[in-house]
């Protein structure tokens, strides 16, 4: 069978069954000509009903434009918003107007100092206030003539839609103003309001703020850890956690007008991996909450993760869409969990549409774990837990342990699956009845200290061979069954996140440069383009009659249309990939334990690591001798991987020294301690 023929075949076979799963009602006015919404529509399907563009068509998809000399480069989580002709999209420092149709720039509003390049063919920017901090990096919102911007300061501004004027500018964080607090996902507009989550992995609390969008007077927040006078407070301690207990909304809500509710999915508590100074559920941490939109009054919340010790926040934002239960159509969204599971409620009434049912997990009396977590009963989790990690070559001298297993000051050496299922939105197609979801997978060395509000994501660095563990999965499940349809796993890292057309497509961009389209059904891949770097999530729309694909990558901003002639970039060059990574220190002297400094989200906090070579990465000329010093507690016997030679056991002040004569690289471990590694180059 020739590839045409199977292609038209497979479109056959699609479209019947489209016409089996589509319902008849939207849950939102779906994506067409204009792309509104970061997530396309108010629901956040990423899906959009333009057709031009499919399986038949797609060989003939080439470059239209490319709008360049964004400097810095684009996030790769940036999204664009089309609307009125023009696309609109963030990029620190700046918020950018193209032309839809030529790239060229519209306006520019820079809103942080520092350099920023304006874009070819920008008109001068207008003024922009003072003190401003950057705008968030996935994107706006554009409604009543004005584009809606978060700012990494807690700040949410208005501008003029045609000319990038500043309209208004409202703080919308806590006093005193403290580092830290950031607006940094997408506002949502719904019927005369904007909202906004606001960040707290910094001793703040989370919350969903909503203004008024003419004046930026504020309408209503709702907290997203339960209040005093909240009957859910009762799932924090009496100590005060529930001050500085976590719960940041990172990401775009949605917003269903039948139901006048918005829906945000919640954040991870503080301290991140501490669990033992707040006891309980402590609601409302990793959480869908459904609000009334014009009061902020809670209508109902689920809790996917109950007193979240992991950082195990609902990364992706809500999606909502039309599922099919028992044989007919149910107002539904989905909530992906970032172990993998993708639970499936009820948006009227935030039940589980198919069976949930309470597993015991892994315990840890200190830390006052839940005794168990929900599950949803028959699915597919995305994500594989330990079983398959311990069949995999993984680093030496550490444990591979499983999800939910507690961060130990006692057990340090141990290796968990990522909670991985983050960032990338999610899509969901009619047409097939999927929701497409991305995420990476991978191990986490999750550290604790003594100091239960040190939290320190970098301890990953220090793991030979970490680096090549990791890689982006995207996964098409179907929503009648929560079972996975098929999956594809990339190299080196996590795809953009998709958009699906009703030309039953599936486009992303991925992190070695490529912009891709799949068949939504099957996920064979059918057209790929070289755009010069990893992209943020693709969207399309409509110009005198003609879909374009459109996607930001690194310095440019990239459209697509049939007949287009553009020739690709060259692809990004990838750095050799070393066991070891990290700076790389010129010294003959190291040291056995080493000063750990942690995220510092509004202040550093440190703790000595008894288990971390500094530097981690020496480097001399041949001939020199190199010496360890134990400024630790505990005995260190420094070995050679491959154990050639030794420094003899060095108790605590004493020192020893091995000379190094021939060129090369050595990697050492701590006999003791077999997880503490470090690397000699010698020159």
């Amino acid at each position: 069978m020739s590839t045409h023929t199977r292609a038209l075949v497979t479109m056959a076979a699609i479209l019947a069954m489209a016409a089996a799963v589509r319902t008849d009602d939207a849950p939102v006015k779906r994506a067409s000509k204009e792309w509104t919404t970061v997530g396309g529509d108010a629901g956040n399907t990423h899906y959009s009903s333009l057709s031009q563009i499919t399986a038949q068509t797609v060989t003939r998809l080439g470059a239209a434009w490319m709008s360049d000399a964004f400097e810095p480069p684009l996030s790769s989580r940036a999204m664009v918003v089309v609307k009125d002709g023009l696309i609109f999209i963030s990029g620190p420092p700046a918020v950018y107007a193209l032309d839809a149709k030529t790239g060229k720039t519209a306006w520019r509003f820079q809103t942080a100092p520092a350099g920023g390049g304006r874009g070819r063919g920008a008109p001068a920017a207008p003024a922009s206030a003072p003190a401003m901090g950057s705008p968030a990096r996935e994107g706006v919102v554009v409604a009543e003539g004005m584009v809606f911007v978060g700012l990494s300061d807690a700040r949410l501004i208005a501008l003029d839609e045609k000319t990038g004027a500043l309209k208004w500018n409202q703080y919308i964080g806590d006093t005193p103003r403290d580092k830290g607090q950031v607006a940094s996902g997408a506002p949502m507009y719904a019927d005369g309001l904007v909202s906004i989550g606001l960040s707290a992995d910094n001793g703040w609390r989370g919350r969903i703020v909503t203004l008024d969008a003419k004046t930026g007077k504020k309408a209503w927040e709702f907290s997203t850890v339960a209040m005093p006078g909240d009957k859910a407070h009762g799932s924090w301690p009496d100590n005060g956690a529930w001050k500085y207990g976590g719960g940041a909304v990172w990401l775009v809500g949605a917003f269903d007008p039948d139901l006048d509710t918005l829906y945000y999915v919640t954040g991870n508590g503080v301290p991140q991996l501490s669990g033992e100074g707040r006891p309980g559920d402590n609601l409302y941490l990793c959480s869908v909450v459904a609000l009334e939109a014009k009061t902020g009054k809670l209508k109902w919340h689920y809790q996917v993760i109950r007193h979240d010790i992991w950082e195990a926040d609902i990364a992706i934002s809500p999606l909502l869409y039309d599922a099919q239960v028992d044989g007919r159509a149910r107002k539904a969204i989905g909530a992906m969990r970032a172990d993998g599971y993708l639970f499936q409620l009820d948006r009227e009434t935030g039940k589980p549409l198919t069976k949930v049912e309470d597993r015991p997990v892994l315990q840890d009396a200190f830390q006052k774990t839940a005794a168990t977590q929900p599950f949803p009963v028959g699915a597919d989790r995305v994500l594989d837990d330990c079983e398959a990690w311990r069949k995999q070559a993984t680093p030496k001298g550490f444990e591979i342990g499983c999800f939910y297993q507690a961060a130990s000051v006692q057990k340090p050496d141990v290796l968990a699956p990522a909670w991985g299922m983050r960032v990338a939105p999610m899509s969901f197609s009619p047409d097939t009845g999927y929701v497409y979801v991305t995420g990476a997978a991978g191990l986490a060395w999750l550290r604790r200290a003594e100091d239960p509000a040190f939290f320190s994501t970098t301890f990953n660095q220090r793991v030979p061979g970490m680096n090549a563990l990791g890689f982006g999965v995207v996964a098409a499940i179907d929503t009648r069954t929560n079972r996975i349809a098929w999956k594809k796993e990339y190299r080196p890292g996590r795809p953009s996140g998709a958009l699906t057309t009703a030309g039953l497509l599936l486009f992303q961009s991925n992190g070695d440069g490529m912009l891709e389209a799949y068949d939504a059904k099957s996920g064979e891949r059918v057209w790929q383009f070289q755009m010069g770097a990893a992209g943020g999530p693709p969207a399309t729309y409509d110009v005198d009659g003609e879909q374009y694909v459109v996607a930001a990558a690194g310095r440019n901003v990239w459209a697509f249309r049939l007949g287009g002639t553009m020739p690709p970039a060259s692809a990004p060059t990838r750095p050799p990939q070393d066991r070891f990574v990290g700076a790389i220190t010129d010294t003959a002297q190291i040291e056995t334990a080493a000063l750990q400094r942690d995220a510092g989200f509004t202040g550093f906090r440190y703790f000595t690591d008894e288990f971390g070579f500094a530097p981690y990465r020496a480097r001399v000329k041949a001939g020199t001798e190199v010496t360890w010093r134990n400024n630790g507690r505990m005995p260190h016997t420094i070995v050679a991987e491959d154990g050639s030679w030794t420094t003899g056991t060095l108790n605590p002040i004493e020192v020893g020294g091995v000379k190094f004569d021939k060129p090369g690289t050595y990697a050492y471990t701590c006999k003791e301690h077999p997880w503490a590694w470090g690397q000699i180059i010698v020159e």
